[in-house]
Order: C-alpha cells, then structure tokens, then sequence
C-alpha cells in the first residue's frame, strides 16, 4: 500500500471507530511532546509548531503518518515509532485540549491586505473562516508565523507531502511574497 493509501486507512479507521481511544495518555508518554512545542499548547522553539487546540483528527493523522514513516522529520519518527494506536489517539486528544497559543494583534494594514489574499485563495473555506481547524484540517490561527511559512514552502516545492495533494496545488499560483503575508496573517489571527 502507498504513502496515500496508508494515510487513507487510517482515516477510515477514524471514521468507523476501528481506532479505539485509551482513557488518559500517561503523562510520561506526552512529555517529549511538550518539551518541544511547549506544555501550555505554545511553541517556543523555531519552526516547531504550536499545538494548542489542534483538532484531534488531525494530530492522530499526522502522528499515525510520523509513526509509519510517511512524513519524515527528527525527532517526531523516532518519538512515536513505538507508540500504539491507542497511544496515538489518546494522545491526539489530550494535545487537542490543550488551550490555543495567545493571539497576537500585529499590524492592521498589513493584516488588512493578507486577509483579501487568503479570501481570494479561499483557504478560509476548508480552514474555517476563524482557521481554527476542523477534523483533518489544522488549526492556523495563532500558530508560529516561521513554522507556517516554511510548511507552505514545503508544500508548494514538494518537500511536504500531506495524504493528499490538496495543499500543493493550492498553493502553486501563489508567489513567495504572498506566503509571507499569509503566515503573517495566520500567526497574528485573533
């Protein structure tokens, strides 16, 4: 099976409930998680992402796809190649409760002008119009404007690839100065 159709299934497993969910992640379990993207859902580190109230969906996904080697970044497939489904998911749901990362306000005009790009590319449609995620969907707003701008990098060049293409070809027209203002905007999102 590919690297989509791994991803796939295990999409179908979350949606017929194959998957079953632990009742408490162990805290022990959570810590190498929080030590990098910050144990009050607040990144500190540089291209790290924020993980406070990400939708669950999404981290068991992109866990599941660490863990089976189908996105490759050290640390994270050496911290879950172990880790159970039930791991994974219970996990998922304890970082999804996590408090999302503090807004902050930014620069008006220049939130003013990303904000008519991101409508025009109509990526408040599948992001939600507040880009608090939703299912398979992550949650953007607030999140680190460095770690955003080189994902969508890595999506436009191929160097991410998601468990599906959606993401590259959302992103092909668009030009490097205006990912620069999409991050900017999304990290600054209240």
């Amino acid at each position: 099976m590919g690297h989509a159709g791994k991803a796939c299934a295990v999409v179908a497993a979350l949606a017929t409930g194959t998957l079953s969910a632990s009742a408490a992640t162990p805290p022990e379990k959570l810590d190498p998680c929080l030590a990098c993207h910050g144990a009050e859902g607040r990144s500190e580190n540089a291209e790290v992402p924020s993980l406070g109230a990400q939708p669950s969906t999404y981290t068991l996904i992109q866990l599941f796809m660490f863990r089976e080697r189908l996105r490759l970044s050290e640390p994270m497939n050496s911290t879950v190649k172990e880790l159970s489904d039930d791991d994974l998911q219970s996990m998922a749901a304890s970082i999804s409760a996590l408090p999302p990362p503090p807004p902050d306000p930014g620069d008006a005009a220049r939130l003013d002008q990303a904000r008519a790009l991101i409508e025009q590319n109509h990526c408040n449609i599948c992001h939600r119009a507040d880009f608090s995620g939703q299912e398979n969907v992550p949650r953007l707003a607030d999140q680190r404007e460095d770690y955003l701008l080189k994902t969508m990098r890595d999506y436009k060049s191929g160097a991410r690839h998601g468990y599906d293409a959606t993401m590259a070809e959302v992103l092909q027209p668009i030009s490097d100065a205006e990912l620069v203002d999409f991050a900017y905007y999304l990290s600054h999102l209240r």
